[in-house]
C-alpha cells in the first residue's frame, strides 16, 4: 500500500521505517526541513537500536522517501498516519494538541477522496470524535505502544493492535496495512473511538501506578528496616501481580509517562470522573528523586548535610538505557539539584551526552565512567546501562576519593560493592548497621 506518516519524530520516524520494512511504499512528512534532510540522508535525529540501519535499507530500496509537502503527501497516500507529539500544555496539566490539530488539518486539506486518516498520537479521550467531525475525511485511531530502546521490535512484533474505527472499511484498510504483523498471530482489538484513545492512557496510568506503588513500598521499607528488593520478589510470584515494573528506584521519566498521566487525570476531571490517585502516583515518583538527593547529602559526610564543594559523579543522563532521550530525566534532575546546592557534578552517559549538554550546560561532563568517577566523593548510579552494571567495584574504588555509591536503579550487586569496601546505599533498603531512616 501507499502510506504517509505525518510527523517524523521518535514515533513517526520509527513507524515510517517499519512500514517500509513490511513492504509498503511510505512517504514521511514533516514541517522541519532539517529533520527531513537528515532522514533522507539516512540519519536518525535520536538513538534507537536498529532503526538507522532499517532507515537506510528502505531508503536504498526506494520504498521510503521524505518530504515537507502536504500536497505531495495527499496525492501519494491511501492511508495517512498522524504521529506528532502531544506535549504537556505550558499552562496546565492538559495535553497540548496544537500539533495534532495542525497535522490533521494539513493532510485533510490535500487527501484524496476515500483516504483514511489514522491517529497514532496519545490524545485525551474525545479527540478522535472532534477531528472526525471537523474534517471531510474518514478518521481512525490506532494508538502506539512503543518502548524506547525496543521501538522497532514493538512496531514489527507488537503484543497487540488496537483499531478505533467507525466503519468496516476502515478496519479492513488497517488490516491490510498490518497484514504481515497479523499473519504472525498478533491479536487485534477493534473498538470505538473513546475506547481506543483510552487504551493507551489507561495502560500508561497502570504502569506508572505499579512503579509508584513499589517506590511507596520502598519508603516504608526504609522506615521499617526492610528490603524492597526481597519484598518485590515475594509479591511478584503472585501471578495476579507479576514481577514486571516492581523494581524500586529513582522513578520514571521520559516524554510519555509523566505528561500522559497528568493529561489523563486532567481530562478525567473535565469529564467528571476524577482520578485523584494519579496525583499521588506523580507525587510518589517525584519524591524518589528527593530521596536520592538526601542520600547523596548523607554520604558526602559534610556538616549539616551540605554538598558544597563535594565531587559528585552521576552515571546516567538518559531517562532509561538504550536511549538518548533526556526528557524529564530523573538522573539529570538530581544532578542539576545537587549542582545548584554547590556540588561539583560530573555526568557520563553512553548515548545522551550531546542532549544533556544542550539542556544542562552548567553541569560537568566526562568522556567515560572512569573519568566521571575520578576523585568523586559520592557516585550516583541513575540510568541502568549495561556498562554501569558491569563496572568492577574493586577497580572503581581506585578512581574515587571516597568509596560511596547510591544505586538509584536497584540493579548493582550490593554484596560485591560492599565487599570491595564501598558504602553502598540503595532505595528501599535499610542503611548498613541498623534500621533504615528517612
Amino acid at each position: 500500500m501507499r502510506l504517509t506518516v505525518i510527523g517524523t519524530g521518535y514515533l513517526g520516524a520509527t513507524h515510517a521505517a517499519c512500514m517500509a520494512e513490511l513492504g509498503h511504499e511510505v512517504l514521511g512528512v514533516d514541517v522541519d526541513a532539517d529533520k527531513i534532510a537528515a532522514l533522507a540522508a539516512g540519519r536518525t535525529p535520536f538513538h534507537e537500536p536498529g532503526l538507522e540501519e532499517m532507515l537506510r535499507r528502505n531508503l536504498d530500496s526506494g520504498r521510503l522517501r521524505f518530504t515537507t509537502s502536504y500536497e505531495e503527501a495527499g496525492a501519494f497516500g491511501e492511508v495517512h498516519f498522524v504521529c506528532v507529539g502531544t506535549p504537556q500544555s505550558p499552562r496546565s496539566d492538559a495535553a497540548d494538541l496544537r500539533y495534532v490539530d495542525a497535522a490533521f488539518a494539513g493532510i485533510a486539506r490535500h487527501a484524496a477522496p476515500g483516504a483514511l486518516l489514522v491517529g497514532k498520537s496519545t490524545v485525551p479521550v474525545g479527540t478522535a470524535r472532534r477531528l472526525a467531525d471537523a474534517h471531510d475525511a474518514e478518521v481512525a485511531w490506532n494508538p502506539e505502544f512503543l518502548r524506547e530502546g525496543f521501538a522497532v521490535r514493538d512496531t514489527l512484533r507488537p503484543d497487540r493492535l488496537v483499531f478505533g474505527v467507525e466503519s468496516e472499511r476502515a478496519g479492513t484498510l488497517l488490516r491490510e496495512v498490518y497484514a504481515p504483523v497479523l499473519a504472525a498471530g498478533t491479536p487485534v482489538v477493534t473498538a470505538d473511538f473513546p475506547t481506543a484513545e483510552l487504551v493507551k492512557t489507561a495502560a500508561n496510568a497502570f504502569l506508572a501506578t505499579k512503579i509508584s506503588f513499589i517506590n511507596a513500598m520502598a519508603e516504608v521499607c526504609e522506615a521499617a528496616g526492610g528490603d524492597v528488593a526481597v519484598l518485590a520478589e515475594a509479591i511478584g510470584h503472585d501471578d495476579r501481580i507479576g514481577p514486571k515494573f516492581l523494581r524500586a528506584g529513582v522513578g520514571f521519566g521520559g516524554g510519555c509517562l509523566p505528561k500522559d498521566i497528568r493529561a489523563f487525570a486532567h481530562r478525567a476531571a473535565e469529564l467528571g470522573a476524577p482520578l485523584g490517585f494519579l496525583r499521588e502516583v506523580d507525587a510518589i515518583n517525584m519524591r524518589r528523586r528527593d530521596r536520592v538527593v538526601e542520600l547523596a547529602r548523607e554520604l558526602c559526610g559534610r556538616p549539616n548535610g551540605s554538598v558544597m564543594g563535594a565531587r559528585v559523579a552521576v552515571l546516567g543522563a538518559a531517562f532509561k538505557p538504550d536511549s538518548d532521550d533526556i526528557r524529564d530525566s530523573p538522573a539529570l534532575n538530581v544532578a542539576a539539584r545537587l549542582q545548584l546546592d554547590g556540588a561539583d557534578v560530573t555526568v557520563y552517559d553512553p548515548q545522551a551526552m550531546d542532549n544533556a549538554r544542550k539542556a544542562f550546560p552548567l553541569l560537568g561532563y566526562a568522556l567515560s565512567a572512569e573519568d566521571a568517577l575520578r576523585r568523586a566523593d559520592v557516585v550516583l548510579h541513575l540510568t541502568e546501562w549495561a556498562e554501569f552494571r558491569a563496572l568492577d567495584p574493586r577497580q572503581a574504588r581506585q578512581w574515587v576519593s571516597r568509596p560511596c555509591v547510591v544505586d538509584g536503579r536497584g540493579v548493582l550487586d550490593a554484596a560485591a560493592w560492599a565487599a570491595a569496601g564501598w558504602s553502598f546505599r540503595a532505595l528501599g533498603r535499610s542503611a548498613p548497621g541498623g534500621e533504615g531512616k528517612r
